[in-house]
Parts: C-alpha cells; structure tokens; sequence
C-alpha cells in the first residue's frame, strides 16, 4: 500500500495519511491507534516546516548528528514535537540522544543500555525506548536477536532499570515482512508490552494489520532519497 511521492510533501502526507485511515479500518483497528512517524532522515528543515504545518508531530531521524543540525531550532518553535531516533545508536553519542529525542527505537545490547541508563539518570530525561529486535538475524542488522529479547527486556527492567515501551524491527528487504511484524507482535505481548513501531513506506499496510502502533514513512511522504 505504498503511496505514490509527488515533489509536494503535504499533499503526499494527505494520501499516506488516508492509507493509514483505510488500512486501520480495513483491519478493524482504530485510526488513531496508529501513529506516523515522518522519516526526515536527509531532508531539508524547509521541507519539513510545511508537514509540521500541516499538523505532524512526531518525526524519526536516523543520525544522532544530522537530527542535532536541524532539530532544535525546529524544536524551538514548535516545542510539541516528538522525535524519534530510529537508526543505530553508538554508546558515545548516548548523551546527545538522551538530550534529543523523545523516544530511541533502537535499544539492542547490554553496552547501550547500561550507558542509557547513566544517562536519563545524569539528565533526569527519560526517553520512551524501544527495543529492536533482528527479526530475521542479518548479520549485518543491529538488534537483539529473537531468542534472545525475552532476557534482554527483563535485563533492561532489572538489572539497568529501565522500562521499555515497546519493540521496533525491520525486515530482510528480500523476505515477506508479514512473518517478521507477526513474531515482533508476539515478543511483545509475552514481555507486556504495548508499542510496536513497525511498517515503513513499502509494507506499513502490513505493519497495521499486525498490531503496528507506529508506522515509520519517509521516502512516500518526502520521495526517495537521492
């Protein structure tokens, strides 16, 4: 169910926005169940001030670096953003994310997890973190492998004291996402708990009918990076 981009990015919000109403209906799910999150990763604040505009609040960036070049001016004047960060988190740019971003989606090891714990304790900010798990174990993936979430969610509970809202993952671009977004939703209603950021531009149809409660869409609303 992706979209077709145009060069505007609003009216492109329109249609997916319309998607995700249909796909949630379809699936007898309440709309406002599913929430978008824009992928600007590699776009411009001035393409990204009209979506705002238009009333989207909740934003992923893949890069603790490029979010810090064009986030906290947009932040200043629009202070009810969310921002997610949904690429590979390294532990020395811990701190900054913690100061950045109102949820981190991929919280996938024990090293990552001590040093975050350190730092909402430091900071007294506490991110919604998400835990990502590598679905189809690619080697070349971050995430926590399935076998091995249940005891990493309970390691991030007990032993660094931290509250995991929900799981993300992302699916071998060769393989059906439908398996992968159906065992995500199962790690999680084992471990109780209630997000699953799932889905981007190709296959978040799919992610909805699995229990997506966020659905990650860059290049239908902004068209493909270059």
């Amino acid at each position: 169910m992706a979209s077709q981009a145009t060069a505007d990015p609003v009216a492109n919000l329109r249609q997916v926005r319309s998607l995700i109403d249909r796909a949630a209906g379809d699936f007898g799910r309440d709309p406002a169940d599913v929430r978008l999150v824009c992928v600007t990763k590699t776009v411009a604040p001035e393409r990204i001030r009209p979506v705002i505009e238009a009333g989207e609040r909740i934003f992923g960036e893949n890069r603790v670096q490029e979010a810090h070049g064009k986030w906290p001016a947009l932040k200043a004047d629009y202070p009810d953003l969310e921002l997610h960060l949904i690429g590979a988190l390294q532990t020395n740019k811990a701190r900054e994310a913690v100061a950045l971003f109102e949820a981190i989606e991929t919280l996938d090891r024990p090293s990552l997890a001590k040093v975050l714990a350190a730092e909402i304790q430091r900071a007294g900010r506490a991110p919604k973190l998400f835990v990502q798990v590598n679905t189809g174990a690619e080697p070349q993936k971050a995430g926590i492998l399935p076998q091995d979430a249940d005891s990493f969610i309970a390691d991030c509970r007990t032993q660094y004291g931290l509250d995991p809202v929900g799981l993300m993952c992302i699916p071998p671009m060769d393989e059906q996402a439908s398996p992968h977004f159906a065992l995500l939703n199962k790690i999680a209603r084992r471990n109780g708990l209630t997000e699953l950021s799932m889905g981007m531009s190709a296959d978040y149809a799919l992610g909805i009918q699995l229990g997506a409660t966020y659905v990650r869409i860059g290049s239908a609303i902004f068209g493909e990076r270059g």
